[in-house]
């Protein structure tokens, strides 16, 4: 009897310890992106968290009562999502202002404009973006007569879908004083026309500003709009997590009144623009991390260095092939930059630069290095811990590991083939969007020539060096899909017509008009072209974690997130197919079902 007893009294202890899931998710196809158990059927989850990763059997273990099942069909899991660069509030503004995606043609451009001039006020603004003018025939600029036609009587600012162009009329341009002879600002350009000197209403960069100033800004309630309809794009699309590739002071007050209110349930890793106030604001008063239950992280300053390569303003170490007065420019001066990176390193606040261009990539590599050099690692720190719920999360911080900055380089699209080890030699990521790989395809041969292309987007040349890349969309300059991310990534090629819903396949143009306008071989009939390095796509696993765990890497959050394994967020992203086994072209068909956030169903397609 005593024997039995001490066995009863054992039995019952271990039952009293067991732990016992909130949430079991079973019978689905599970990617963990851990390499010691690579597939499961079944995750349960208690307070936010993995307890338990496996079989459907061995996950009975934790079901109670009370636990809720939710039965995955055998759908295809994976660990959460991340878009490592997009901007959240352009997102949402793309579905407030006028949309002009998928004008295919001038025509389509214009028509677009005047039907909104026709619902528009005399003297208001209006504006706009998502223009391109790639598949136009001829394909050139819109230019301020084309919109003064339309719109005598608003003045119009349109923005093209690399943010980094916009067109004005000359109501638009008036507001600016922009004339003839106005000098182009620093880091931008005022494209005038060659034979009367006059501003053709196009506007580079930094020049942009010059107009857009003085258009009235948006409401705090309009941007909080847009901030919540771009948030609910993105959990709807199968992203658990986002990095915000920049805003203002104005804009993360408005972030975190959101997240406090409780109307945001997607997590979010916030960058500040630098220079300037906002990143002067971080460097003084340090990062937040984890915040609203590990839902708001701020520690990074994003810097823009240079511009687009499709408005030609992407710094270039050689002139544009098409354009050879011109290898464009930066938008920072160097010399400028040092004081706040070196400042950055004692702080432990980590960098991230856009650079496009093989120069301004070179020059941002260069002042890294001369950032690492000057603030060696004993006068370093880097940021850990933070409040896991409600409070600020202010950071303390403590001496990095050799190596550990994580600083990172976003786009990184056009390397000089010697700069490309310098990645991994220097410890710095490698923050790219492939989508833009097979929007680049049809003008990038035309900008570069063929011989710079062995060094654009050059995913695998980056990986074999032992650089990590971390994928992203940048939407809303591309569309902001994971499925058209991981096709590109893996496929690096033209989507055809079963691109699915909102991708317009009616901008694909012939054969013999690709080759003639871009001197590439069938550019949209799927294949890559000739010079476009198809052996540069990457293989199914490497993309995956680069929407995972190299994410989470890129952000100081590997030890939460990118995977699915006991003890970090229950985050996950359920897929309508199997990615990982079906044909490239399935790829872009497959949808969202389900968006988990901390073990939470915050989305289902029904």
């Amino acid at each position: 009897m005593r024997a039995v007893a001490v066995i009863l009294l054992f039995m019952s202890s271990i039952t009293a310890g067991a732990e016992t899931a909130e949430t079991i998710f079973i019978n689905g196809n599970i990617y963990t992106v851990n390499e010691n158990q690579p597939s499961a059927q079944a995750i349960a989850v208690k307070n936010d968290r993995i307890i338990f990763v496996g079989a459907n059997a061995d996950g009975e273990k934790f079901r109670v009562g009370k636990t809720h099942i939710v039965d995955l069909t055998g759908k295809t899991v994976m660990p959460g999502f991340t878009d490592s660069h997009c901007h959240i509030f352009g997102i949402g503004e793309r579905e407030m202002t006028l949309n002009l995606e998928g004008t295919n043609t001038r025509e389509d451009f214009l028509a677009k404009v005047k039907e909104r001039v026709a619902q528009t006020e005399r003297d208001k603004w209006i504006t706009g973006r998502g223009w391109i003018e790639t598949f136009w025939k001829p394909p050139q600029f819109p230019t301020r007569a084309d919109l003064d036609k339309i719109a005598p009587d608003n003045p119009v600012f349109l923005t093209r879908a690399d943010g980094h162009a916009a067109v004005g009329n000359s109501a638009a341009l008036k507001t600016a004083a922009v004339t003839r002879e106005t000098a182009n600002p620093f880091g931008g350009e005022i494209l005038k026309d060659p034979r009367i000197g006059e501003p053709t209403g196009m506007l580079l960069d930094n020049a942009m500003d010059l107009v857009a100033k003085n258009i009235p800004p948006p409401s705090q309630a309009e941007r909080e709009r847009a901030l919540l309809l771009g948030i609910k794009r993105e959990i709807e699309l199968g992203w658990c997590q986002i990095q915000n590739a920049g805003s203002e002071l104005s804009d993360q007050e408005i972030i975190r009144r959101a997240y406090a209110a409780g109307k945001v349930k997607l997590r979010m890793v916030n960058a500040a623009y630098g220079p300037g106030e906002a990143a002067n604001e971080l460097l003084k008063k340090g990062a937040t991390l984890n915040a609203f239950d590990h839902r708001f992280t701020q520690r990074t300053i994003k810097v823009i260095f240079d511009g687009a390569l499709g408005s030609r303003g992407a710094a270039l170490l050689a002139p544009y092939s098409d354009k050879p007065d011109s290898s464009g420019f930066l938008t920072q001066k160097p010399e400028e930059l040092r004081p706040m990176f070196e400042e950055a390193l004692r702080r432990g606040i980590q960098v991230e630069t856009h650079a496009i261009g093989d120069r301004s990539n070179r020059t941002i590599l260069d002042l890294y290095e001369h950032a690492f050099k000057a603030v060696p690692p004993e006068k370093r720190k880097v940021l850990v811990g933070g409040a896991s719920s409600g409070g600020p999360g202010v950071a303390e911080l403590r001496r990095p590991k050799a190596g550990d900055v994580r600083w990172r380089v976003e786009h990184a699209q056009i390397l000089s083939e010697q700069d490309i080890p310098r990645f991994a030699k220097l410890g710095v990521i490698a923050s790219m969007q492939p989508s833009h790989a097979i929007s680049d395809l049809f003008f990038a041969p035309a900008r570069l020539g063929v011989e710079r292309l062995a060094g654009a987007y050059a995913w695998n040349k980056l990986i074999k060096s032992g650089a990590i890349i971390c994928g992203g969309s940048d939407a809303p300059v591309e569309r902001g899909e994971p499925m058209i991310e991981f096709y590109a990534a893996v496929a690096r090629k033209s989507i055809k017509g079963e691109s699915g819903e909102g991708w317009h396949p009616e901008q694909a143009v012939s054969r013999e008009q690709a080759l003639k306008m871009f001197t590439i071989n069938a550019a949209y009939g799927g294949e890559s072209g000739e010079g476009w390095h198809p052996e540069q796509a990457v293989s199914r696993e490497q993309a995956l974690k680069m929407f995972t765990i190299n994410a989470a890497y890129g952000a100081f959050e590997e030890a939460d997130k990118g995977s699915i394994e006991v003890g970090k967020l229950a985050d996950f992203t359920v897929l309508s197919a199997d990615i990982m086994k079906i044909p490239a072209p399935e790829i872009l068909k497959t949808r969202c079902e389900m968006t988990v956030v901390g073990g939470e169903v915050v989305y289902e397609n029904r």
